[in-house]
């Protein structure tokens, strides 16, 4: 649940810090108190879209959000998204300055997307916006299926995989459609790109060592010339040539090393280095001996390398690419050439396919309209606790043209709200205070299978008084029996139902404005519920009222829940 919130510097709101109690925490204030920035900052702070007037410029503004996590589930479907309750704590928050922010789960970056993502799992925020979604036949459908629990899941489950088997040997057929003709031309294409492939016999490596020889053989004459005049300088048989001289310094030494020690080292050295000058110019001469240039190699060198950067150019920088080009090339020429067994092949395992994803979907939509009576009366049951004037809801299902991974149905959700309507759909008979009642009601009967541990209600309260008012807030405190609920209202028959009171304000200066959010005692709640009541002039009668309003709560959460 949601422990604690803390804002900065967003909207009016300099700086609050609130924490937030277990059942149903209730949120009030004079209109244009700044209530709304409330759940626009929770919204915020859980990666949504940062409106222009939510920040003030050269300011950081923070949006920090603590939640206590225990459903085993949600700690699993959290982990699956790499993130983990660390003390049964998750701390999200978002900083934002110049149009930049930064989202942090636990002190970690995330995108705001990926806390969009695991927001899903720990609160469910219902606005306006959210309630408008209720007139969208995929989310009709969505609750109808969650309704008809683990069998519809598993029917679901089921169509998917037959759809995505139907959907690939699909889309494999509509690529294989080729005419004869362009079969013809596309086989010798392909067989005449293989022929010179495999005609110029390519061996792996083959390449660098043609261009070694290549280059070799280019400067032929250069390395004789060079290695002969090596072997001349390092040689003995010149009086100029290296060995002649180190050899006759040598004698020199040794002719003179018996009269000092220290000369014996210099001629080891010396006698040393004679040596390796000796084995030097002997592998020298060895090179030069086994130097062969014969007639016409170089021209044969270059006639293979350009034969081999010829079919790089058209089939691949290296042979490595042009033989997988190659391989590439002989498995389309062998489809190919069993096009006609592999279309009919295809084409029978799409028949196939077809049948058992048409079996699925039925069995989909079986499942379907057997539980759209039950959910129908269930709903209405509701709308009946929420003091709708009449509840006549039924679910119609359509059947859609083809086929979709979410079976072959469409809903749509039709109700008749007052004596002598026929029910008609949805959108075209409810306002927008009657969806969100119908969302309410909703919400209510899934209350006990969904792990989701905080509900916040927005503008639950639009266009309702009265009889009605306390209905909603009846079904809120049935909802807050499950849930934490969080819930904004500017009417005092749900505010009176609150577990936890809050009271929101906006303090005027000279300079700004600055809302402020603080949890109310016994008095102060009974003063906001008088002030609801009776506006500006609050009396004697209306502090009274407003203490048997709360007393009517306490004693409905005490017996009735």
């Amino acid at each position: 649940m949601l422990r604690n919130l803390h804002i900065k510097n967003l909207a009016l709101i300099r700086e609050i810090d609130v924490d937030f109690a277990e059942g149903l925490n209730i949120m009030t204030g004079e209109t244009g108190a700044g209530k709304s920035i409330i759940i626009d900052s929770i919204g915020l702070a859980l990666g949504g879209r940062v409106a222009r007037d939510m920040t003030r410029k050269g300011e950081v503004s923070l949006a920090e959000l603590v939640f206590e996590v225990t459903n085993p589930q949600t700690i699993r479907d959290l982990e699956a998204l790499d993130v983990s309750a660390e003390d049964g704590v998750i701390v999200i928050s978002r900083k934002i300055r110049d149009g930049r922010s930064i989202c942090r789960v636990n002190g970690e970056t995330r995108t705001a997307s990926d806390v969009r993502e695991m927001a899903g799992f720990l609160l469910d925020i219902h606005g306006q916006s959210e309630h408008q979604k209720l007139l969208r036949p995929d989310v009709q459908l969505d609750l109808l299926d969650q309704y008809g629990g683990e069998e519809i899941a598993s029917a679901k489950h089921l169509v998917a995989d037959k759809y995505r088997r139907w959907a690939q040997i699909r889309k494999a057929l509509g690529g294989e459609a080729v005419s004869p003709e362009e079969r013809a031309r596309r086989i010798s294409f392909l067989q005449f790109e293989i022929k010179e492939i495999d005609d110029a016999a390519l061996k792996e490596g083959e390449d660098a060592e043609l261009e070694a020889a290549y280059k070799k053989l280019s400067h032929a004459r250069k390395i004789a010339e060079a290695v002969d005049e090596v072997h001349d300088a390092t040689g003995y048989e010149g009086p100029a040539s290296a060995g002649d001289l180190i050899g006759r310094a040598l004698k020199k030494l040794e002719s003179v090393s018996e009269y000092d020690e220290d000369l014996k080292d210099l001629t080891d050295q010396l006698a040393e280095i004679d040596s390796l000058l000796n084995d030097f110019n002997r592998q020298v001469s060895d090179y030069g001996d086994n130097l062969s240039f014969e007639g016409g190699a170089f021209e044969e060198t270059e006639e293979r390398l350009n034969l081999l950067n010829r079919l790089k150019v058209k089939y691949g920088g290296t042979i490595d690419r042009i033989l997988a080009y190659r391989a590439d090339k002989a498995r389309e020429l062998e489809n190919l050439e069993v096009y006609e067994e592999n279309r009919a092949k295809l084409e029978r395992d799409l028949a196939a396919a077809e049948e058992e994803l048409k079996e699925a979907s039925a069995r989909l939509t079986d499942l379907r309209r057997d539980c759209a009576g039950g959910f129908a009366k269930a709903v209405s049951a509701q709308l009946q606790d929420l003091n709708f004037a009449r509840a006549d809801f039924e679910v119609a299902l359509h059947p859609l043209i083809g086929y979709t991974a979410n079976g072959a149905d469409r809903a749509d959700y039709m109700i008749a709200t007052n004596p002598g309507e026929e029910p008609r759909v949805l959108g075209k008979v409810v306002s927008g205070g009657e969806l969100s009642r119908i969302m309410l009601g909703i919400r209510t009967m899934f209350a006990d299978g969904d792990p989701t541990d905080t509900l916040i209600f927005d503008e639950i309260d639009t266009g309702i008084s009265g009889r009605t008012a306390q209905k909603v807030a009846e079904k809120l405190a049935q909802a807050a029996g499950r849930h934490q609920v969080l819930c904004i209202t500017h009417l005092p028959q749900i505010a009176a139902m609150a577990d936890t009171h809050y009271g929101i304000t906006k303090e005027l200066s000279a300079s700004e404005a600055i809302t402020r959010i603080e949890s109310l005692d016994e008095e102060e709640s009974i003063s906001e519920l008088a002030r609801m009541l009776g506006g500006a002039k609050i009396t004697d009668h209306t502090l009274d009222s407003a203490r048997e309003m709360k007393e009517m709560c306490r004693h409905y959460k005490m017996n009735e829940l």
